[in-house]
């Protein structure tokens, strides 16, 4: 989310990628071109990272500087890519981020710096952020969470409202998700630890996609990664498990840019008046235009923006 990242991608698509970002990479936004220059907004592979990444683009498009949007698949490829200025802005997940770069510094193992404290999740990251050459700036209200689901039917059968009830249930579980949930503490290590969920393979459909949802709604896949703000699940006759023991930390949307190439007051000036705006209900609302209605996330980011009075008409 979070963001979690979501969808594997063919190295040759990777090798690709990282060269043409390398083409552009660290360079002060003077010498990117003219006027206030150029920002690359990076975005992960899932709808909401997506439409935000749009968003972010037009508000700061409206305050003088040329944008574009790079997808990366997720997090492991546009994290490195932000920290060497080949991109200059994310929308990030305070919680994720910061056990991300926990575990990027002191291990898989390490102690989670990440909480429900919102305020205290944020100081860790700082922390984690300011070496790599990361500016964290404000968090706000909207958050998302990394959930998991299963079909109705499933639920029913199985007599599921939980996270807890799925382990105590002892149900051989194939999870869809993205390839990264292998490792990430919150995905397949936390299930087996803190759920004691039998957990036999890993179908890497990436994070809340169509495909994963379908393989759950067909049985291929008993349970998939998805997020809270996830507002397609009743059209795949899913149901969100309750994460009872807290698995998942309360994960606040934030930017973080670089701060050698987009640490100027004007960018946190502007994405701070995003920010504010944004709510839960924002996101899932966003979700659903793209998601069920098949809009375009550019088309539903400039509608956002207008109908919030955060850029001129």
């Amino acid at each position: 989310m979070s963001r979690v990242a979501r969808t594997a991608v063919a190295a040759g698509t990777v090798i690709t990628l990282a060269a043409g970002l390398a083409a552009c990479g660290g360079k002060s936004l003077e010498e990117k071109g003219g006027g206030k220059g150029e920002l690359v907004i990076g975005s992960a592979g899932f709808t909401e990272s997506k439409v935000l990444a749009e968003i972010y683009s037009r508000v700061l498009a409206d305050a003088g500087y040329r944008t574009r949007v790079q997808t990366l698949a997720n997090r492991e490829l546009y994290e490195p890519a932000l920290e060497k200025g080949q991109i200059d802005v994310v929308p990030e997940y305070a919680s994720t981020l910061a056990e991300f770069l926990n575990a990027k510094k002191n291990g898989s193992k390490a102690k989670p710096v990440a909480s429900s404290d919102i305020g205290k999740t944020v100081t860790a990251l700082e922390e984690l952020a300011s070496p790599r050459g990361l500016k964290v700036l404000p968090a706000g209200r909207a958050t998302d969470q990394n959930a998991f689901a299963v079909s109705k039917e499933f639920a029913a059968e199985n007599k599921l409202k939980t996270l807890s009830d799925l382990g105590t249930s002892k149900q051989k579980i194939k999870l869809a998700a993205g390839e990264e949930c292998e490792t990430r503490v919150f995905c397949k290590p936390g299930l087996e630890k803190t759920y004691g969920i039998d957990i036999t393979g890993l179908d890497p459909k990436g994070v809340g996609t169509p495909q994963a949802k379908q393989a759950v709604k067909e049985g291929t896949d008993q349970l998939v990664l998805t997020t809270t703000t996830d507002a397609t699940l009743d059209n795949f006759g899913l149901v969100l498990l309750k994460d009872d023991k807290k698995l998942q930390n309360a994960d606040n949307v934030l930017p973080v840019v670089n701060a050698e190439s987009a640490g100027d007051k004007e960018i946190e000036t502007a994405l701070r008046k995003l920010t504010r705006a944004l709510t839960t209900e924002d996101l899932i609302t966003l979700n659903r235009k793209v998601d069920a209605e098949r809009l375009k996330p550019a088309d539903v980011a400039q509608a956002y923006v207008e109908s919030k009075g955060l850029v001129k008409k």
